[in-house]
């Protein structure tokens, strides 16, 4: 096959007679004519160089004909001799395999440096690779029928897509690709029956798979474009998209989808529509379209959590003026006399119950008898959640064309760093060959080396963490002497809400929160380099063993704060008088006046809201910003001359693990609003509006700011879907700690049954307040506790007040158990692992009961199945049967005829010894 480089001076002229040839009118599109190097313009009777060269923006070769399926690209650097002589072997060995080659000089692109090259694949290429990856194909109209319209339908016609974007493609019967049968199959036109993402996935296989050494030499291992892109052989690989983004491409016989998919997706102002699904699929393929899938269903899933969630809260706000405890803290009569013990050494002082009237209703709004139904309900709503995901894929699994799809090959296959680290060989039971292993003493201690690293990353998160606390607990002080004179409540609408508490609270979590982002962004690094240590053997295993990494790390650095607030916080303090101290100084940290599921709260809100923001701008700015600086130079010619390969090529690479972060934010995500959400039922509210917002923006990313990527087939979400799996099960567990041990639930309901009857002649919540705080002599405290001289407000005399209250279930001084527990808190410790061990039960068992009843298979998508496998079993026996028929016949004519012929002569000679007879 003649490559063509554009670059003779002959080629030019007869590249110039034939854009001649063209009609006045006709939409050449850069067919039949290459682009003109500055030394070759200048031909008489021509002043204009846009007039002679046609649109270089096409996905098709100069003939116009040969389409474009993959885009090469390379740079000549002064260590080039032997990146030239990998890539010349390279190509020939392409040639050899049947694709079709065309380059572009450097000359003609933007920096003068960039050489593409780029490849078509013909239809004896297709169709044998076809038939190796057993591509499923058309054979036969679908002739089942489809559901019926659902009642109220109009109902959803606002948020529906035009028919043929939501299916650009009709309903066929597909069967894998024979190249024996070739009249099997609904074959139209050859140029068109395997769509753009078959053709790039086809050549991406062929160049996977290529090898760059001649046929003497013996390094047989040397081969893949992957391992040519690691050394610098070539700089970029990477299939074209089909048009501009933002309009239609100019030839009739572009498809045109990636501005439908601009145009009716990825715009914002198209938030409310459903996602055109089956066209993402077929331009991007099925790996790329099963995570928009689940994206938009777990979106559409959360409306019902955020439903939900705002039911809650707003039962919590509606309820506000039954709160009893609220109103007897901020009573002056009751919570007006009540005086606490300080909050901390020295630097706090004493202070009145009735100073926290504010964030005691501020708690009430997550804490109340609505919490426990909603901490129920997310427990049911993740089962339900991931049973109607499974019914879902299996639905996409039909539709798709997934239901007997097995792990590509390619998947399987060797990576390039393998191959390459790996000098060790044996012999491949199953393919006779001889192939790179890692030793197992090699594998041990890379493992052991990882291990290692990822539980040092672990434990360093442990230890900001305790930094963060130990910051906690040192500034609480210095807010309390700060905010004794009340400086901040000067401040309008918010003053009054300014706590040292509160202010404490927010400034921890927003440093927490830095750190989260800073140890992430290293930890990113770290993670993917000790993947790389542990040298896995396929692109599949590598991947999972780095989704397992990130995974456990992120967990540890983004949920460990949450725990420490739900779990640890306020549970350790001791009492007045026996304080316990973190290092020895630091006096541990007492909850907020109004409970710690408020400060749970807080901590989630800032964390995951802060994540979110922070995700999407990076999403969006970032690309947006390298991608304009890439194509400085290609906006300043005319857009005509702006090649379709070169405008990619200036794009963001899409890489392997592209979706591994997309699926990672979301998973975290997942996990907010399920491990912590009985302490603060708008995050499912917060997840909806940003995965809204991440649907898009994700959609615009795809289609405007990275290259297209080479179509990958997938019938699940893969690893994901068992993380998901266990941290629904763990859900369950949190939530039920969360409300017996963060909230006030149990304590308030115990006292509600069992203790105010003794006090009321009724069940009331009445003497709650002064119920759930204990007495301590103030002489008794250390003196190192006891505030500094100038701490104490001016309302308080130690000659009158002789005892202060602190939160606990412990005896009065003066009783012979003085402050030891009362019997209180060990029947409210017993209500509260009643609690848990009762609600993780009936969940547990809906939950169960939930995923039983549930089939993962459709009982329509089971009939359609088995229904297409006996059409296309019978479709086929009648082919065969037809086909036999017709060699029989054939075979029965020639037959005929050859006797036909041997029985003349016979009959002649008969005739000639019968007249002789006679």
């Amino acid at each position: 096959m003649n490559r063509i480089t554009g670059k003779a001076r002959d080629e030019t002229l007869i590249e110039l007679k034939t854009a001649t040839d063209f009609q006045p009118g006709e939409e050449n599109n850069g067919h039949g004519l290459n682009s003109l190097s500055d030394n070759e313009t200048s031909l008489p009777g021509h002043t204009e160089t846009a007039i002679l060269q046609p649109s270089k923006d096409t996905v098709f070769f100069r003939d116009g004909i040969r389409r474009i399926d993959f885009v090469l690209s390379y740079v000549d650097d002064k260590d080039g001799e032997k990146k030239q002589e990998r890539r010349k072997e390279f190509e020939a060995n392409l040639e050899k395999a049947g694709l079709e080659l065309e380059t572009e000089d450097k000359s003609d692109s933007d920096d003068g440096k960039t050489y593409f090259l780029k490849i078509h694949a013909p239809w004896e290429v297709l169709a044998t690779y076809a038939d190796v990856l057993k591509i499923k194909v058309p054979f036969k109209a679908s002739d089942i029928p489809h559901a019926q319209d659902v009642p109220l339908e109009w109902l959803s016609r606002p948020f529906r897509l035009p028919e043929h974007i939501m299916h650009p493609e009709p309903d066929y019967f597909t069967s894998p690709f024979d190249k024996g049968k070739i009249d099997l199959f609904l074959i139209n036109d050859k140029d068109t029956f395997f769509p753009p993402s078959t053709r790039n996935r086809i050549v991406f296989y062929i160049l996977a798979r290529c090898p760059y050494y001649k046929e003497d030499r013996k390094d047989k291992d040397k081969k893949g474009i992957k391992r040519l892109l690691s050394n610098g052989t070539y700089s970029a690989a990477f299939p074209v998209h089909d048009c501009r983004y933002w309009k239609r491409a100019r030839n009739a016989e572009c498809e045109s989808e990636r501005y439908n998919l601009y145009k009716n997706w990825a715009r914002f102002l198209s938030f409310y529509k459903e996602q055109p699904l089956n066209l993402i699929r077929k331009y991007y393929g099925e790996k790329i379209g099963i995570y928009f899938a689940w994206l938009g269903f777990y979106t559409e899933m959360l409306f019902f959590a955020a439903v939900m969630g705002v039911i809650c809260f707003t039962y919590g706000v509606l309820s506000y003026d039954d709160n009893v405890s609220s109103k007897e803290i901020c009573d002056p009569s009751i919570g007006g006399t009540i005086v606490m013990c300080p909050l901390c050494d020295k630097k706090c002082s004493f202070w009145k119950l009735n100073s926290t009237c504010l964030s005691s209703w501020q708690s009430h709004l997550f804490d109340n008898e609505g919490t426990v139904f909603f901490a129920i309900f997310m427990g049911i709503w993740v089962t339900l959640f991931l049973e109607f995901w499974k019914r879902r894929q299996a639905r996409l699994e039909y539709e798709w064309d997934l239901v007997d799809f097995e792990e590509e090959q390619q998947q399987l296959q060797i990576r390039p760093e393998f191959e390459i680290k790996c000098t060790d060989r044996r012999l491949n039971r199953i393919t006779q060959e001889m192939e790179p292993y890692l030793p197992i003493s090699s594998k041990c201690a890379r493992f052991c080396l990882s291990g290692a690293t990822v539980m040092f990353w672990m434990s360093l998160i442990v230890a900001c963490i305790i930094g963060v606390i130990a910051y906690r607990l040192a500034v609480f002080a210095a807010f309390a002497s700060i905010m004794k004179d009340s400086p901040t409540r000067k401040i309008q609408l918010v003053g009054s809400l300014i706590t040292p508490q509160l202010a404490t609270s927010v400034t921890a979590s927003c440093i927490n929160f830095v750190i989260i982002m800073i140890l992430n962004f290293f930890y990113e690094r770290v993670a993917i380099w000790i993947t790389d240590l542990e040298i896995p053997k396929t692109h599949l295993e590598y991947e999972n063993k780095l989704t397992m990494k990130m995974f456990m790390f992120q967990f540890v650095n983004y949920y460990s704060s949450c725990f420490y607030v739900a779990f640890f916080k306020g549970k350790f303090v001791g009492y007045p008088g026996k304080y316990t101290y973190m290092f020895g100084r630091l006096r541990n940290e007492e909850c907020d006046p109004g409970g710690c599921l408020i400060e749970l709260t807080t901590q989630l809100v800032i964390v995951m809201a802060g994540k979110q923001v922070w995700g999407n701008i990076q999403e969006a700015l970032l690309p947006l910003m390298r991608n304009w600086w890439g194509s400085r130079k290609g906006r300043h010619q005319p857009e005509n001359q702006y090649s379709r390969w070169e405008q990619d090529h200036d794009l963001l690479n899409f890489s392997q693990l592209g979706l591994f972060y997309e699926y990672l934010e979301m998973v975290i995500q997942f996990g907010f609003i399920t491990l912590f959400v009985a302490s603060f039922p708008l995050a499912p509210l917060l997840a909806l509006f940003n995965n809204i917002l991440e649907i898009r923006v994700d959609a615009w990313k795809f289609t405007t700011q990275f290259r297209r990527p080479v179509a990958a087939k997938a019938r699940n979400i893969g690893a994901w879907q068992e993380i998901l799996n266990v941290v629904a099960i763990l859900s369950v567990v949190t939530n039920a700690f969360i409300m017996a041990f963060t909230s006030d639930m149990i304590p308030r309901l115990v006292y509600l049954y069992a203790y105010s009857r003794d006090i009321h002649t009724e069940a009331t919540m009445r003497g709650y307040v002064n119920n759930s705080l204990s007495v301590f002599n103030i002489s008794k405290i250390d003196a190192y506790s006891m505030p500094e001289d100038g701490e104490s407000p001016i309302w308080f005399d130690s000659s009158t007040i002789t005892t202060c209250r602190y939160r606990d279930y412990r005896y009065p001084p003066g009783h012979q158990r003085e402050y030891s527990h009362t019997m209180q808190f060990w029947h409210i410790l017993a209500a509260k692992m009643a609690f848990i061990i009762i609600m993780e039960h009936v969940v547990f068992v809906v939950k169960f009961f939930v995923a039983w009843m549930i089939p993962d298979i459709p009982s329509e998508v089971k009939a359609r199945i088995k229904r297409e496998r006996y059409l296309i079993q019978e479709y086929l026996h009648n082919y065969e049967v037809e086909k036999l028929k017709l060699q029989l016949s054939a075979s029965f004519l020639t037959e005929s005829r050859s006797q036909l012929c041997t029985e003349v002569p016979y009959a002649k000679e008969k005739h000639e010894v019968l007249s002789e007879c006679l």
